[in-house]
């Protein structure tokens, strides 16, 4: 059983920072794949950014530039140092892991950036 448990979320200005944290449990190893998606009241989840051990993260065209993703292997968590922050980042930001064809996902955190 995996569980991902994500923390970080708030309220922020625009132009501010976040940095989010998600805590993975369980049977998963470097090579998963993890990342970060968000959903916007009205909106379809989407995908934010991506990494996998040994590989370069990768990050939607909406965000690259400003956010960071980040993992720890020894410690299974992953970050999202997000930047320069805009009133449409908010959403509640999902980590999900890639295990085994199935996807885990943590329960969310919001991400509130005020104009």
């Amino acid at each position: 059983q995996v569980q991902l448990v994500e923390s970080g979320g708030g309220l922020v200005q625009a132009g501010g920072s976040l940095r989010l944290s998600c805590a993975a449990s369980g049977r998963i190893f470097s090579i998963n794949p993890m990342g970060w998606y968000r959903q916007a009241p009205g909106k379809q989840r989407e995908w934010v950014a991506g990494v996998t051990g040994g590989r370069n993260p990768n990050y939607a065209d909406s965000v690259k530039g400003r956010f960071t993703i980040s993992r720890d292997n020894v410690k299974n968590t992953i970050s999202l140092q997000m930047n320069s922050l805009k009133p449409e980042d908010t959403a509640v930001y999902y980590c999900a892991a890639d295990i085994r064809n199935m996807r885990y996902w943590g329960q969310g955190t919001q991400v509130t950036v005020s104009s």
